[in-house]
């Protein structure tokens, strides 16, 4: 390659490696399932049961951040993140 030439960029991932939905929903899912396994199991850890439950909380605010931010892209909003509407 010449000085020249640039760099030859990667191949975009595949969508389903590119959409982070699947993963943030699932990690989620299981920040509750943990919540149930300790309410279940071991009631009496205050700490990790309420370690469970509020990061299954921040998912659900998290994911809802997500969303928003990603409608904003698609229908063109200014202050919108940049790459969203793709995914």
């Amino acid at each position: 390659m010449s000085e020249r030439d640039p760099a030859p960029h990667p191949p975009p991932l595949p969508h389903r490696l590119a959409d982070p939905v699947p993963v943030v929903l699932g990690g989620t899912a299981l920040w509750f399932l943990g919540f149930l396994a300790v309410l279940i199991f071991d009631r009496a850890n205050a700490t990790l049961l309420w370690t469970t439950l509020c990061g299954g909380l921040l998912g659900i605010i998290g994911y809802g951040v997500f969303y928003w931010q990603r409608r904003a892209a698609r229908r063109g909003s200014r202050t919108a993140q940049q790459g969203l509407d793709d995914v």
